[in-house]
């Protein structure tokens, strides 16, 4: 008897070449029209709708129409770090681009999974809030602690808001390139936001890389950096 649910579905539609580089480009946060998912890909544009349908189909993305336009996004948290994952076996594997991009030195540095922050600035982050015990470790589970809330409320963060939404405060999600956890669940998602409103963070364009400004280097030192 064969349990459990049918991953094969899954699996097949995110390994097909070009659905797996529009699924990358989704892994920005920022919702793309096809035109654009097509550029990203390399296929014209009626492959690309077909593509989309494909991922739509197996929950893998979700749609939104805004006038003439539909934008794509991942369908939610779940699959940006089923795809996160799957990026630290490639890696881990070998299963690396013949050719990297001139970006991946910047995306190792500091990057956007979905909607926190990855990479050795976002693993440093996760690291610093557990060793100044904002956050804390139960059963596999990272909580937040009072010190945490009170620290992330000076910083604009409403945790109370955040409580009453579906989706967990704090959730741990392994880095690809650094093999460590960074922090993801909605006060991981408004971190970023805080911190790229405060111009602590800079967004490159066209890119899911992230830069840290001189003022982000010290108050991220100061408030959060173990």
């Amino acid at each position: 008897m064969k349990d459990g649910p049918n991953i094969a579905r899954v699996a097949s539609a995110i390994g097909e070449p070009a659905r797996a580089e529009i699924l990358a480009a989704l892994m920005s946060g920022q919702a793309l029209t096809a035109t654009e998912l097509a550029d990203v890909a390399g296929v014209a544009k009626p492959t690309a709708s077909a593509h989309l349908t494909r991922l739509l189909d197996a929950a893998l993305v979700a749609v939104e129409a805004q006038g003439r336009h539909r934008y794509f996004r991942l369908a939610d948290d779940d699959v940006a770090r089923l795809l996160e994952s799957l990026m630290g076996v490639a890696w881990r594997s070998g299963a690396v681009r013949v050719r990297s991009s001139p970006r991946e030195p910047a995306l190792r540095r500091a990057r956007v999974c979905y909607d926190h922050l990855a990479g050795e600035v976002g693993v440093r982050l996760y690291e610093g809030l557990v060793s100044r015990r904002m956050i804390r470790l139960q059963d596999d589970t990272v909580v937040l602690t009072s010190v945490g809330t009170t620290t992330f409320a000076a910083l604009g963060v409403d945790v109370a808001l955040l409580a009453q939404r579906r989706r967990p405060l704090c959730r741990r999600c392994l880095d690809w390139s650094e093999r460590r956890h960074h922090l993801g669940g909605s006060v991981g998602a408004a971190l970023l936001q805080r911190m790229l409103a405060l111009r602590w963070l800079h967004r490159a364009k066209d890119s899911r890389a992230v830069t840290v400004s001189p003022k982000g280097v010290a108050e991220l030192r100061d408030r959060f950096l173990c």
